[in-house]
């Protein structure tokens, strides 16, 4: 179980690491679209759609390594005055009740719409756009894949009370 979890959060820590130059390429096609369409008043819609789609992959690809490092949204009101046992009953309802059940509905309702994308190789709708939007797409099920397994491991840490130097990954490298 304890390998499980380690390559789990080793390929969650590995996917947020990599899609975290999406910030970096988004920020370069922003000043190149900007530059492009206010200096030679030339706009690339392709280039624009790259800082739409990194942002998205951003987010969908990068989730499952926040909630891996509980950098999380939380909306708890109450969450910072519990003990830490009632934190982790919290965190235990949390996952099994709303976490896992959103990521099965996504994975269940993206599953068909992905495929749909490849079965026609979806493109932008835009002229000059990019030309492989079935790809952008097929992040919503890694999202959903990666989000879920995340949720699994954080679940059974917490379950098992598993002591935090038997599963924590090394977070600087």
């Amino acid at each position: 179980m304890l390998r499980l979890i380690q390559a789990i959060e080793a390929t969650n820590k590995w996917l947020g690491k990599t899609v975290s130059w999406c910030v970096l390429i988004m920020m370069m096609c922003q000043v190149f679209s900007v530059v492009s369409r206010y200096v030679f008043s030339y706009g690339v819609i392709s280039i624009q759609e790259v800082v739409v789609y990194g942002h998205a992959l951003l987010f969908m690809l990068g989730s499952a390594y926040l909630l891996q490092i509980n950098q999380h949204v939380r909306v708890d009101i109450f969450y910072n005055l519990f003990s830490p046992e009632q934190r982790r009953w919290v965190d235990i309802i949390s996952l099994l009740f709303f976490v896992l059940p959103v990521a099965t509905v996504i994975l269940w309702v993206a599953f068909p719409y992905v495929a749909r994308a490849w079965g026609a190789l979806e493109g932008s709708p835009q002229a000059g756009g990019l030309p492989a939007i079935y790809l952008l797409k097929s992040a919503i099920i890694v999202f959903a894949v990666s989000f879920g397994l995340q949720a699994i491991a954080t679940l059974l840490r917490l379950v098992f009370k598993i002591p935090e130097k038997h599963w924590r990954i090394d977070m600087e490298a």
